[in-house]
């Protein structure tokens, strides 16, 4: 998904509510997993072939966006660009307790809004996949004095799997262009 974004694909009736209801419940769940650091929990969450995508920025001349503001998956430098794996490991170090920049462990809060079902497959009423696009603010404050927010959108594709929703793919659009924290080692 690049820079333009087309509208949501699907009708806004009954079906996309419950769906969008449903939708924004596993999002809320995961917010607070990752919040109340039950990450082994939270991993659960995300489908086995996971890609975790987040690209760098670049300020573009006006109609260049598209082409050029992120950096693109698979290509050139990205701030994540991790599989199921990767993101597992960030975890299990983390959990060490001896992880640089999370000793002490950060305190977090996700809000989660503007959720919108993009596509869902087959149908809103029965869906196996479905494309979501939300707003996020992570708060995080690290031992005394560190405070940082991290503002932007995420489009994600979710799977069913023995009925439960899995993260399957996530692209993370921060809104900036220089990071402004020391380092990203919170999950969004």
């Amino acid at each position: 998904m690049d820079a333009k974004v087309e509208p949501p694909r699907i009708a806004r009736d009954k079906d996309y509510f419950n769906l969008r209801s449903q939708i924004e419940e596993f999002y809320f769940d995961e917010a607070e997993l990752i919040d109340s650091r039950q990450f082994p929990a939270w991993l659960d969450m995300l489908h086995e072939d996971l890609r975790y995508f987040m690209p760098m920025r670049h300020n573009v001349k006006l109609g260049q966006h598209a082409e050029r503001e992120d950096t693109r998956e698979e290509e050139g430098i990205s701030w994540f660009n991790e599989d199921k794996w990767t993101v597992t490991k960030r975890v299990e170090q983390i959990l060490t307790g001896v992880h640089y920049a999370e000793e002490p462990l950060s305190r977090t809060s996700h809000l989660i809004t503007n959720v919108q079902i993009r596509s869902a497959l087959p149908s809103a009423d029965a869906p196996t996949e479905v494309e979501v696009s939300c707003r996020f603010i992570v708060y995080l404050n690290r031992v005394e004095y560190e405070t940082y927010f991290f503002v932007g959108k995420r489009y994600d594709r979710l799977v069913m799997v023995d009925g439960e929703w899995k993260v399957l793919h996530r692209r993370i659009i921060l809104d900036q262009n220089v990071l402004q924290a020391k380092n990203l080692s919170t999950f969004f």
